[in-house]
């Protein structure tokens, strides 16, 4: 086990600490190997359905599978990837960057290298399609619905919920159904999004509001900071700035409801009332059983709708505490300031750089 980082953790990021990466292969059979790495790098988007990828390069010739009793090991095996600092003590402070599955070894069996490729435990529960049919008939709430779907695929699956629980409308999902497709249309309807987090844990939560929740970390310009470089961007390829929602459930004896959400920011270039015009998206459910629900939902797929608008590349030693909805305060050399969201980041595992690209851009004042 590896110690939680302290609160000096993050200040050690513009030090001169010894950078920390480690690769573990927990195999099937329950022996944890540590697998010397030369390169790769991990991947985290929240657009994504599976939010964590990972790619690992070793020498290491003996991981490929060569047996049937091989391929067991390896296949039902899961990488855990840690990133840290060493400090001049030689104490180390780390923590995890992904718990993945390993969805393919491949490489020379004689010479290598081997790369390792792995993706979050979403994938579990997405390849599992529904063998028989799953229904929230009698009032079932969203979170345990959520949790029934996971668990009935990994019953050992630690669900944590911090989000705003309902009670859903009743929709069943036939066989061969998408069961993580399910789980996302429950946490849609209380305005959350579910996910694995980099410990392997299944996360139900609404995405931090970016004026409200508290800042990540900072990240300055100057010899005292790590930004090294930004670039800004704006593509309306995908985009809406209008979401309607309904639901309507015949089952339930429910009539139609609604909700609505718009960008009504007159400073953002989405603005619904601007030159960008009026793209609405629709969304319909029947777990949606009254006003509040669609309103969540519709509140959580705008949030969805919006693109990333910049894109940061740090250098120095990454963070590796960051989490896909995290605010980041950003100071550039002319001295501007802006708040933004963490959309998606990749950390290589070869060289101290990271790639964040972020949402929203709200000057901080």
């Amino acid at each position: 086990m590896y110690p939680v980082p302290s609160t000096a953790f993050l200040p050690a990021l513009r030090g001169s600490h010894v950078p920390y990466t480690a690769v573990q292969l927990l195999r099937a059979d329950g022996q944890v190997v540590d697998v010397p790495h030369t390169d790769g790098s991990v991947t985290v988007d929240r657009g994504n359905a599976i939010r964590r990828t990972c790619s690992v390069t070793t020498t290491d010739t003996s991981l490929i599978p060569m047996t049937p009793t091989d391929q067991l090991a390896i296949y039902g095996g899961r990488l855990r990837i840690l990133r840290g600092v060493i400090y001049g003590d030689g104490s180390i402070e780390a923590v995890p960057l992904g718990l993945f599955r390993i969805d393919s070894v491949e490489g020379d069996p004689a010479l290598g290298p081997v790369t390792i490729s792995g993706s979050g435990l979403e994938t579990v529960i997405a390849d599992d399609k529904l063998t028989a049919a799953y229904t929230t008939r009698g009032g079932t709430a969203a979170v345990t619905a959520i949790t029934g779907l996971i668990q009935g695929s990994m019953p050992d699956a630690v669900v944590v919920n911090r989000a705003t629980d309902a009670t859903i409308g009743t929709m069943t999902w036939d066989v061969q159904a998408d069961r993580w497709a399910a789980v996302q249309e429950c946490a849609t309807a209380i305005g959350a999004e579910v996910y694995a987090d980099a410990d392997g844990q299944f996360i139900i939560a609404e995405l931090p509001d970016l004026l409200t929740a508290p800042v990540a970390w900072d990240v300055d310009a100057g010899e005292d900071g790590v930004l090294i470089s930004a670039s800004r961007s704006f593509s309306r390829d995908g985009m809406y700035n209008m979401v309607v929602t309904s639901g309507e459930n015949t089952e339930d004896g429910v009539a139609g409801v609604s909700g609505s959400a718009s960008d009504t920011d007159p400073t953002s270039p989405t603005y619904v009332s601007g030159p960008f015009g009026r793209v609405p998206m629709f969304y319909s459910s029947a777990t949606l059983i009254n006003n509040t629900l669609a309103q969540g939902a519709a509140n959580k797929l705008l949030r969805d709708a919006l693109k990333p608008n910049a894109s940061v590349t740090l250098t120095s030693l990454p963070n590796p505490c960051l989490e896909p909805g995290d605010i980041l305060r950003v100071t550039y050399e002319d001295g501007r300031r802006e708040l933004q969201q963490v959309q998606s980041f990749s950390i290589s595992l070869g060289l101290d750089s990271i790639t964040i690209a972020t949402i929203g851009g709200k000057q901080d004042t």
